[in-house]
């Protein structure tokens, strides 16, 4: 059993899951987290990579069964979204001022830009969850969500697999920093959103002055 002395508590609360259930528990949480559930699949990936550094895990295991979960957790949410997400949105969208007009340009956004939505999406906590929902509610061409799909998820099971591996129990200061990166990330990806928004709606106020 790797000594946990050297990780931080999130990641040494997990390893339990591993020690006993090994692989299918890797499988488990990283589809759940890239399905709509919030559990910590990202976590167990890291502790994975960790145990695999160690020799206790196969690095190249890991990766795989990590890979095809994300991937598959995300097209799931992606048929859902295909089947449910117009109606449900259709019927709360009003809560939250998700009007028919805002959900239209929704759908040319992910028309538009989808592709590097689905990939950068994977390192960023909620819309990692939400994804495939969004890209199957805004009708994202299926091909084309699976295709970038694999790689987004290919990417963020690399990029997780390879700190924990290369790190060792050595990875609490990196895991530290790289959560502070990722809240970064997700402010950034917040700020632009907002920008776009604001850009859309001056253009539809420079537009409404114009033909009055």
């Amino acid at each position: 059993m790797v000594d946990s002395s050297g990780l931080p508590g999130p990641l040494a609360a997990l390893q339990p899951l591993l020690d006993h259930y090994g692989y299918a528990a890797l499988a488990l949480l990283v589809a759940l987290d890239n399905m709509l559930v919030p559990v910590p699949g990202q976590t167990l990936l890291i502790v994975a990579a960790v145990y695999a550094g160690t020799g206790r895990m196969n690095v190249l295991a890991v990766a795989v069964v990590a890979w095809i979960a994300a991937a598959a957790g995300a097209e799931i949410a992606y048929l859902l979204g295909r089947r449910e997400g117009t109606r449900l949105i259709t019927r709360f969208g009003r809560y939250v001022r998700l009007t028919p007009e805002r959900y239209a340009k929704a759908e040319d956004f992910y028309r538009r830009r989808g592709s590097k939505v689905v990939v950068v999406a994977r390192f960023v906590d909620v819309l990692r969850q939400t994804n495939g929902l969004l890209a199957g509610s805004n009708e994202m061409p299926h091909r084309r969500f699976t295709l970038w799909n694999a790689v987004g998820a290919a990417a963020w099971v690399a990029a997780w697999t390879a700190l924990g591996y290369t790190a060792g129990t050595d990875i609490g200061p990196l895991y530290r920093q790289a959560l502070r990166y990722q809240f970064v990330l997700l402010v950034a990806v917040a700020l632009a959103i907002v920008c776009a928004v604001l850009r859309a709606w001056w253009r539809a106020r420079k537009r409404q002055r114009e033909e009055s």
